[in-house]
């Protein structure tokens, strides 16, 4: 490690390096290690604290990533097993881990039997977020339940002063005290002492950016016109200075339409070389006639790059892209062992033709993060609260074909739901909120007549960090009110429909 931390082992699950982000939150620095590097976990006398993470295996899974019995008979530092890594550390320990019936999914109570040391100062009863199919149904020898759910005898489980583990997972936001327990771990148990905060990311991530792209590099820089790119243009800029990053904006016409203008604004206010590229007709023959939404995103993340490659030679010699990927992109897309839930056309490598190498100084944030270290960066605070938007824009929020007449009814939906929450003060509210052009027609009533449009769905979501979301409780007031503007003033809209689903089961986009 390169500083005193915890240790998260990683194996493949999605919330891995969200266990990460919530100890670095604590103050405490925290560092991702795959599984097979057990061992430098177990040697490296920096490391305060081990977390397992969960994963999308069984225990019993002939390919599940494992540990051996002897990390367990020679670890000398506290570990916290969570989901898979609880059923790890029970089944490798002489424990029994089985199917549970029908899994368990979502919020449920769980019931403290004993509040010492992981649930200290947290009530007896308290929400909890569960998604595992396997459960420990016996414990090994010497451990003790501390914890209970209706459909898990064995949620939380220990046997001090080592070996600490629950089902449930805690990293998430939906689990009621699940910083609290995280607290109390790093802190009570593993007497771990404040060390991190983003002015030292700040200062790190250019010192790497530095080192990577040497002495003599050129940056190419891909900008999109939302936070994520503009802030690793901004520090990338800040770590190699003026002449040695120089920015594309690619016009893919998929974009909100106010997306040029504050690129245009970001070369204004922070010494940004920006050049802008039109390739919108280019990018809309390719999607011609195209309705899968992975299809999709494959052809605009291959266009996008073959843009980038024609530009690069155009403007001169470049050793390295810049992109502004979160780690929220990354695990979605199945890097690693994790399971693919949607493909972004910024992960996943750089076909060799492209000659540039990747640079990715944010990879490993999460929005918040992100805008934090925009902050630090003297990013203005109205272009770090807007909302993110994806990488493929708004051929993913178009329901079937993509066409310029539809593109154009969702550039025109999205200001004016953007205007509404504004003027209704809910915008810096919601992690996301947007317009789905659902491909569906429904009749309506304009004007004493029949009005026969599309119908528009809108969606609106609060989170931390978009591994997991919760729609929105909008009042019926606000509702009202975007409903009635957006019918009112985009004339091909008949009908306007809410989105209730939450993430998970849903994915924040629609595809």
């Amino acid at each position: 490690m390169k500083r005193e931390g915890v240790a998260v082992i990683d194996f493949g699950g999605q919330y891995a390096h969200l266990i990460s982000r919530r100890i670095r939150d604590l103050g405490v620095y925290a560092e991702i290690v795959p599984y097979w590097r057990w061992q430098e976990v177990l040697d490296d006398p920096l490391v305060k604290a081990v977390v397992l993470s969960g994963g999308p295996a069984s225990v019993y899974d002939e390919n599940a990533p494992q540990l051996p019995v002897e990390f367990f008979s020679n670890v000398t530092k506290p570990v916290l097993g969570i989901c898979y890594g609880a059923q790890l550390m029970a089944h490798l320990l002489g424990g029994k881990v089985g199917p549970a019936p029908g899994g368990e999914y979502g919020r449920t109570k769980l019931v403290v039997k004993n509040s010492e040391p992981l649930f200290t100062g947290t009530p007896t009863a308290q929400d909890v977020w569960m998604s595992h199919g396997d459960q420990v149904v016996e414990l090994p020898s010497g451990f003790e339940v501390s914890a209970s759910t209706e459909h898990c005898r064995l949620a939380a489980f220990q046997k001090e002063p080592l070996f600490f583990a629950v089902q449930f997972h805690p990293e998430v936001a939906h689990t009621q005290f699940g910083n609290a327990l995280l607290k109390n771990f790093v802190f009570g148990v593993a007497k771990a002492e404040v060390n991190w905060n983003i002015t030292d990311y700040v200062s790190e991530a250019i010192r790497e950016i530095r080192e990577t792209v040497g002495e003599n590099g050129m940056v190419l820089g891909a900008l999109s016109g939302g936070v994520d790119s503009a802030v690793a243009a901004v520090l990338t800029h800040r770590a190699l200075g003026c002449g040695r990053l120089q920015c594309l904006y690619i016009d893919t016409g998929l974009q909100r339409a106010e997306d040029e203008a504050h690129v245009r604004n970001l070369s204004k206010h922070l010494g940004l070389k920006i050049k802008v590229v039109d390739a919108k007709e280019r990018f809309l023959k390719a999607l011609e006639g195209v309705i899968d939404p992975e299809q999709k995103r494959k052809i605009i993340g291959n266009l996008f790059i073959q843009v980038f490659e024609e530009e690069a030679r155009n403007l001169g010699h470049f050793d390295f892209l810049l992109q502004g990927t979160l780690y929220p992109d990354v695990i979605e897309s199945g890097e690693g062992s994790a399971s693919v839930i949607k493909s972004h056309h910024n992960v996943g490598g750089l076909p060799q033709s492209l000659g540039l190498k990747l640079l990715e100084p944010l990879r490993w944030l999460y929005k918040d993060e992100v805008r934090n270290m925009g902050r630090w960066l003297g990013i203005p605070e109205d272009f770090l609260m807007r909302h993110p938007f994806p990488g493929p824009g708004l051929a993913v929020r178009t329901i079937g074909p993509v066409k310029e007449e539809y593109l154009d009814i969702l550039r025109r939906a999205h200001s004016v739901l953007e205007r509404v929450l504004k003027e209704e003060g809910v915008y810096n509210e919601l992690w996301q909120a947007f317009p789905v052009f659902t491909g569906v027609k429904s009749v309506g009533v304009k004007g004493d007549a029949r009005h026969y449009g599309w119908v528009l769905a809108v969606r609106m979501v609060q989170s931390v960090d978009a591994m997991t979301a919760d729609w929105y409780k909008a009042p019926p007031e606000l509702l009202d009110k975007i409903a009635s503007s957006l019918i009112s003033e985009i004339p091909e809209i008949s009908r306007v429909v809410y989105d209730i689903t939450s993430k998970p089961p849903g994915t924040i986009e629609w595809e």
